[in-house]
């Protein structure tokens, strides 16, 4: 499937979104925003997919919010404006939420709300040339819907101070604060790419699905009884489960389970 700002392709069990706005360096704009949200939950629901890449075309990897819908933005009341920042809120829990694993490949500079579906990914790699930056606030503006995915992945200290200043920084930096899992060579980066979801594979879905939802769930909720009795609900759940099941079999056959290959 390709859309006139993205470019959906599935080869086996591993779907691949490339933003193709390159010309605008995959700024998003309302289209592309759409786009995503509608390509991201049907990939979650399609029972072959079992890993989900975003990657981009051309030099950049996301310019952030475009600047036409930034000028336009500025002319709507704030009702209205909510409403359209919200679609970018939901395109941030849909790669947060999806059950599959979301994999990001970062070419070059993430900025804005670019940096943001990075924070909303589960494993990101990245360029030794790729650069970030959290700008808006050079023009008078703050990214506030990607605050919440932003302080999961880097913490609040890290965004105090990248969000206020709006400096750039690089994928050594990104690596360091967290936002990036590992950073090659540029020219490695496909490579990388292709190992990663290699060892995703190897894990089971039905578990990979569960741990996401875990994680949610334990960062929304407070430490005590309450979390405590669900986390042993949820691990008796899936040890019971025919994944688990499939999977200790294989180990003690010596073979592989099911999910693999």
């Amino acid at each position: 499937m390709t859309a006139a700002s993205l470019k959906v392709s599935v080869a086996g069990p591993v779907a691949t979104l490339t933003l193709t706005r390159a010309e605008a360096h995959n700024a998003l704009d309302d289209e592309l925003v759409g786009n995503l949200v509608h390509a991201v939950q049907k990939l979650g629901v399609a029972e072959l997919v079992r890993v989900v890449v975003l990657a981009a075309e051309g030099p950049s990897f996301c310019a952030g919010s475009d600047l036409a819908a930034m000028r336009r933005a500025a002319d709507l009341d704030v009702a209205e404006g909510s409403r359209e920042a919200m679609q970018v809120a939901i395109l941030l829990d849909a790669l947060a939420r999806c059950p599959k694993p979301v994999v990001a490949a970062v070419q070059g500079p993430a900025l804005g709300i670019g940096v943001g579906l990075l924070a909303a990914c589960d494993v990101v790699l990245a360029a030794e040339t790729a650069t970030f930056a959290l700008s808006e606030i050079r023009l008078g503006l703050v990214p506030a819907v990607i605050v919440p995915a932003l302080v999961a992945a880097i913490g609040e200290r890290a965004c105090r101070r990248y969000l206020l200043s709006g400096e750039r920084f690089d994928a050594r930096e990104a690596h360091r604060l967290g936002l990036v899992h590992a950073v090659v060579a540029a020219d490695r980066l496909d490579g990388a790419r292709g190992l990663m979801v290699e060892q995703l594979l190897k894990g089971a879905p039905g578990a990979q699905a569960s741990v996401k939802d875990l994680l949610r769930v334990a960062s929304e909720t407070a430490a005590g009884p309450d979390l405590m009795r669900y986390t042993a609900q949820r691990q008796a759940e899936i040890a019971a489960g025919s994944e688990a099941r499939d999977g200790l079999a294989a180990f003690a056959d010596k073979r592989k389970p099911g999910w693999v290959g």
